[in-house]
């Protein structure tokens, strides 16, 4: 391989049929917006349009948290939990089953559906198992293979797809890395398919777990399925100290839990005074200086008595210039680093 960037790999859309020029001619004057959504469909009867149309899926997961991928049952009956065999874009594997049997609407589908080949039995179980305790010797020959060739990363997980086409190294690494001799040293051994991917240190706490600031296990180890942009805006409107070691996981990134109440910030910053704003009281007007946007509790200083801010809840004023949440840009260009993946 001579490169050791690689992309989120997704299985590829249907190309259209090309015996229907019409049609062809019709699709092509599409949106790209519209083309990013288009997917494979069977054709409908007369009168049905797409959002009346639904498909059976069954939801699959290929790692304990991880994405889920929709794929057709194939008249095939599912339980959660139970595993089934189904082609990737990386190849076969064996993935469980986290959505049993359902319709959804054909218009919720952004990629083609794919059939599942098989419900795993007990001789593919065996050998995923086997794939497993593989995985672990295979992760100890590369972190071996990485010492014997000096390079500078840092071996975090090994992948072996099911049906044993390809084997994927994951690493993390402050920089470019030439691993082109790596990959071949690793080909001669294993004899398959050898890919080596570069991944951020967000990824790497997602694989390799832990435990949080609040003592619990990771949420991008426990229960996230893909992580959601977290910026230093939002540690601002949530009136949070701007200190790294306070908003920083143990990743070295903005904790992924700035997310979580982020809708409930914006709606209580929407009909609370901010900072700074000119309201009216019931005791006269003045400059609020401090505002709890949890309780609406605020702290008002008076114009008539300026030594004694009041403390009164933002229903009892009226605000007649709101003030704006101010934001050091020399403080977010030193933070910024903590947005990154």
């Amino acid at each position: 391989m001579e490169n050791n960037e690689y992309f989120t790999e997704k299985i590829a859309p249907k190309k259209p049929n090309g015996d229907n020029p019409a049609e062809n001619a019709a699709k092509n004057l599409n949106s790209d917006k519209t083309r990013k959504n288009d997917f494979h469909r069977e054709q409908e009867p007369s009168g049905q349009t797409d959002n009346s149309a639904l498909v059976e899926i069954i939801g699959v997961r290929f790692k304990d948290v991880g994405k889920v991928y929709y794929f057709s049952p194939n008249g095939v009956s599912f339980k959660r939990g139970e595993k089934a065999i189904v082609e990737t874009a990386r190849g076969v594997e064996c993935g469980e089953i986290v959505l049993p049997n359902r319709d959804i609407p054909e218009s919720a589908l952004v990629s083609p559906l794919k059939k599942i080949i098989r419900k795993a039995d007990g001789k593919d179980i065996k050998q995923l198992e086997q794939n497993v305790a593989k995985e672990r010797e295979i992760m100890q020959t590369f972190s071996e293979k990485i010492a014997a060739h000096k390079l500078d990363m840092k071996p975090i997980d090994v992948d072996c797809t099911f049906d044993g086409s390809k084997i994927l190294f994951y690493f993390t690494s402050d920089g470019r890395v030439d691993f082109r001799e790596l990959v071949k040293d690793l080909a001669s051994i294993y004899r398959t398919r050898i890919e080596l991917r570069q991944i951020g240190v967000r990824d790497e706490a997602k694989m390799l777990g832990g435990l949080g600031i609040c003592g619990r296990p990771f949420c991008c180890a426990s229960f996230l399925g893909e992580f959601q942009p977290v910026s230093i805006k939002m540690a601002k409107e949530q009136s949070l100290s701007l200190n790294p070691t306070k908003i920083s996981g143990t990743c070295g990134r903005l904790m992924c839990c700035l997310k979580y109440e982020q809708n409930c910030y914006e709606d209580f910053l929407r009909t609370t005074p901010k900072v700074g704003a000119y309201v009216e009281t019931p005791e006269g007007r003045g400059v609020v200086e401090e505002a709890n946007l949890l309780t609406g509790i605020l702290k008002v200083k008076l114009e008539k008595k300026p030594d004694v801010p009041i403390s009164i809840d933002k229903a009892e004023v009226r605000v007649i210039k709101d003030g704006k949440i101010q934001v050091n840009r020399e403080e977010i260009k030193a933070l910024k680093k903590l947005e990154e993946n």
